[in-house]
């Protein structure tokens, strides 16, 4: 055996081509991050929730605009969303005063959204509003637990609107 034979043969006994080596840093890097990307599939349907909550709230304020008075059925929201989907409900309460949009989840590990737009006089934003103006305001609430049950409604008291009892308010 000459000496590069005896180089060569020690090279790919120690080192091969790094083969293993690469494998196993694919494992370890692996083993870290899936659990993080797995937990990733309860936040795809919860974004849902609050997208099409949101996005109700939103339109809502805009048929006020328009029409003076609240929209009580999908249709007349016009946003060509479903009222039902693979893990929630969607429904519309609405009075002369405040119109509320709930996402119940079908699902005992999700948790459920209720919007709520609510009419006040201008004056409360604009000092130098019309005495008779009138305006909305909208909150955003995400239940406490996971579960099935349609959270509380949020309310406006005292110029303040703020979420059910069990609710958390969140971002629009």
């Amino acid at each position: 055996m000459t000496k590069y034979q005896e180089s060569s043969i020690s090279h790919a006994a120690y080192g091969g081509c790094g083969c293993l080596l690469l494998l196993m840093g694919i494992v370890v890097i692996s083993a870290i991050a899936l659990p993080s990307f797995l937990n990733q599939g309860g936040k795809a349907p919860q974004s849902e929730n609050k997208q099409y909550v949101s996005a109700m709230n939103k339109a809502q304020q805009a048929v006020f605009i328009e029409t003076s008075a609240f929209a009580t059925s999908f249709d007349a929201l016009g946003l060509g969303i479903k009222t039902e989907t693979t893990n929630f409900k969607y429904s519309i309460r609405a009075t002369k005063k405040a119109a509320f949009h709930y996402g119940v989840s079908k699902e005992k590990d999700l948790k459920s959204y209720v919007g709520g737009v609510f009419l006040l006089p201008a004056k409360n934003f604009d000092p130098h509003a019309d005495k008779e103006e009138k305006t909305t305001t909208s909150i955003l609430c995400e239940s406490d637990s996971p579960g099935t049950i349609k959270p509380a409604e949020p309310t406006y008291k005292n110029g303040k609107v703020a979420c059910g009892k069990g609710t958390t308010k969140r971002s629009r």
